[in-house]
This record gives structure tokens, sequence and C-alpha cells, in this order.
């Protein structure tokens, strides 16, 4: 039996197994879709949760959100850091209650910290320029591209009359429930296909 040299042999594996996962990326799988429109159908029952959670925790907010122009939901926007934090999240703009597109978020911190955490963010425009000016940027950051009014509250407990003139407003929700006054600038939003 002929020797082969172990650098030849080793450029034929290198080859075919190039070749086996150039076909495999090609290949579109059948459950594609399914998991596409699984996809969408979770992120739409966690944003449908985050809105329940943020009613039941601000006076005034379920009307904020039915007379808005739109929200922007991220019900899971998770994080980690040592030194350096990173959060992610998936979400949806709701246009007069339905999902018109998927967005991610992306945001990134230095200094002491650490740890993770997990928090919904929602993002209520609350006239039709801001919204118009947020679904044609090509990524949009929160606090560069349009000012975001954290939402503030009044004695009584409601969301004061100035934050209801702010043209976005914030709000961050975390498992003990409604963050009041958290600066939520710096967040890159990008629309995703799913």
């Amino acid at each position: 039996m002929p020797s082969i040299p172990f650098r030849s042999l080793a450029i034929a594996c290198a080859v075919a197994i190039g070749g086996v996962a150039v076909v495999g990326c090609t290949t579109t799988r059948s459950d594609d879709k399914a998991s596409a429109t699984s996809s969408r159908a979770s992120i739409d029952a966690q944003v449908d949760a985050a809105l329940s959670k943020l009613y039941s925790s601000a006076k005034g907010s379920r009307e904020l959100v039915a007379s808005s122009s739109g929200v922007l939901v991220f019900p899971a926007v998770g994080g980690a850091s040592w030194g350096v934090g990173a959060e992610y999240g998936r979400g949806a703009l709701r246009v007069k209650g339905g999902t018109q597109a998927y967005y991610s978020t992306t945001a990134g911190s230095i200094g002491f910290q650490a740890g993770a955490q997990s928090k919904a963010v929602i993002y209520v425009f609350t006239n039709q320029a801001a919204l118009d000016k947020f679904r044609n940027s090509k990524g949009w950051t929160a606090g560069a591209d349009a000012t975001v009014a954290a939402a503030r509250f009044g004695a009584n407990g409601s969301i004061d009359t100035n934050t209801l003139r702010q043209p976005v407003v914030g709000f961050v929700l975390t498992n003990v429930g409604l963050e009041a006054g958290v600066s939520i600038s710096g967040a890159k939003i990008s629309e995703i296909r799913l």
C-alpha cells in the first residue's frame, strides 16, 4: 500500500470537511420557517407579559400606551458584567396594538460592576414624528438619535404631566418592579428579521 504524505492527507480532509460545511450552509431546512414563527410568537407573548407588568406597576401607563403612536418593548434585556458590561435583548414594536416589526437592543458599559441581571425596557413614542424618526433610522441609539425621558411619577404615584409631554418615554422593569429615574441612554436598537 503506497504511503500518503501527512500533509496531503490533511489537505484532503480539510477539503472534504469544507465541502460538507458549504453544503450544510446552503441547504434550507424545512423547520427554519417554523422556528421563525415560534420565535415571533415567543417574543409577542413576552411583550404582552411585560406590558401587563407595566400596567400594574405604573398608574397611568395603560392610558399612555393606548394614546401613543407606538410602543417598543424589550421584555428580557439580559446583561452580564465583570468590569465591562454588555446587554442584549429582542423585542417588538407595537402600533395600535399590533406587532409591526422585531428589534434587538445592545448596550455596553465600563466601570466597577459585577454580576448578571435581566430587565424589561419599554419605549413609548408619544407622537408620530418621534415614531417616524425611529422607524426611518437604520439603527437608532437611545439618547443620541432621540432624547428618551425616563418616566417620572408624581406624589400620587401617577406618571407626571411633564413626562407625558416628552416625545419618547422610557420605562425599566426589574423583578422587583418599576425602576424610577434610570438612564436608558446608549442602547443601540436595530430591526431584525425573524
